[in-house]
């Protein structure tokens, strides 16, 4: 079974294209600039690289092209459409009603519409997307929607309500909602694969830290707790965003700056986190490298994000009582050998002793980082979230 994964924007569509009979990837691409021109790159399993300007009206012409690519020409990788056998969709938001992954119908693609207040920049080109993909491959080729925040669907209400009238939850729904939930479930699955820990009774950390940042407590494999809320916004600090800060901040920057609602998400989502800290930059290896060189701004940044993340580890861990193994996963995560370093520094208490040695020799690669004789075990798990979404498809599919 070849599997077809695709991840949606607004004006760009990224695709894998999976053969599940060793999981190999056959080929992968972005379809960009949809709506303001096109183009489409594109790169096949043996090294060939196709990269070309087109037309993209809307994303039903994207699809088309990918077809176009993956079947003819340079970067051909099969003889005909007809053998890619699904499609999978990852979703952002499916509120309360996915919990788990679904068969894609006209009937979901309207909730996932109707959820656009939750998930506005994402939902609705996902949508919009699926229907794409509905016209260019038929409806006999079943389609799979896998969702960001149905992994975090476990969390117990303690955890999930916000202290605001409950009205408000009963009206709008409301609540801690959890995002990168793909990662976080493919990483503490694939732990349980590579560990000799057991998954009934077992506590994971798992750290997704990238450009956007999320960590989860995972109690016997389903998510406890997680740090991202009704949005992506909360947590800790991010490329762009502030994470959890004061509500009141919010009120009192509105006033003093005469900044509308939209205005203040703007900046707390798009002019904050390493960029509105440092001043340099959103991507971590530039506020890094500035902060070697002494700009005082850029180390702040660092320390702020290490302390954050020291925090929620440690809170997660007393909410669990205890942990078994703290994950680093995301490209921070999975790369960035300094940040580990940091965060596990002075976690004894926890029983976390970090192999220094193995941190840096295998930065971005599978490994276990902790000491010998480490009580709480520290990973480097790359993440796969595509290979996640085919496998989902390919159970769903096959049932």
């Amino acid at each position: 079974m070849k599997v077809l994964v695709i991840n949606a924007g607004s004006s760009s569509l990224k695709y894998q294209l999976i053969d599940m009979e060793d999981e190999g990837v056959l080929a992968k691409g972005n379809c960009e600039r949809i709506g303001v021109g096109g183009k489409i790159s594109h790169k096949t399993a043996d090294g060939r690289t196709v990269s070309y300007e087109t037309d993209f009206p809307t994303h039903k012409e994207a699809f088309m092209e990918l077809v176009k690519t993956l079947t003819s020409g340079e970067g051909k990788v099969i003889d005909d459409v007809k053998e890619i056998s699904a499609v999978g969709h990852r979703v952002l938001h499916g509120s309360e009603k996915y919990k788990t992954s679904t068969l894609i119908t006209d009937t979901v693609i309207d909730d996932i519409l109707s959820f656009s207040e939750l998930g506005p920049l994402h939902n609705p080109p996902q949508a919009i997307a699926m229907k794409a993909c509905q016209d260019v491959f038929g409806k006999d080729v079943p389609m799979v929607a896998i969702f960001d925040t149905s992994f975090h669907q476990t969390m117990p209400e303690k955890a999930y309500m916000f202290a605001i009238p409950y009205e408000y939850y009963e009206k709008y729904h409301i609540r801690r909602y959890g995002f990168h939930g793909t990662s976080h479930r493919y990483v503490s699955a694939r732990f349980f694969q590579v560990s000799d820990i057991k998954k009934e009774g077992s506590k994971l950390i798992t750290c997704h830290l990238g450009n956007g940042s999320s960590i989860s407590a995972v109690k016997d494999g389903a998510c406890f707790d997680t740090s991202m809320g009704f949005t992506p916004l909360d947590g800790f600090i991010m490329g762009t965003r502030s994470g959890g800060i004061d509500p009141s901040v919010v009120t009192y920057l509105a006033n003093k700056e005469q900044m509308t609602p939209d205005q203040m998400s703007d900046m707390l989502n798009k002019k904050s986190g390493f960029l509105g800290v440092s001043g340099v930059s959103s991507d971590c290896r530039d506020v890094t490298a500035a902060a070697k060189a002494g700009n005082h701004r850029a180390q702040l940044t660092l320390e702020m994000l290490c302390y954050q993340i020291k925090k929620f580890i440690g809170g997660y861990a007393a909410a669990m009582g205890g942990v078994d193994a703290i994950i680093f996963t995301g490209g921070i995560g999975e790369n960035d050998k300094a940040l580990r370093s940091a965060v596990c520094k002075d976690m004894e208490f926890l029983g976390v002793k970090l192999d220094e040695q193995a941190n840096s020799e295998f930065s971005g690669e599978e490994h276990k980082i902790s000491a010998p004789g480490s009580k709480t075990e520290v990973w480097i798990l790359p993440t796969n979230e595509e290979l996640l979404i085919a496998r989902d498809t390919k159970e769903l599919v096959s049932k």
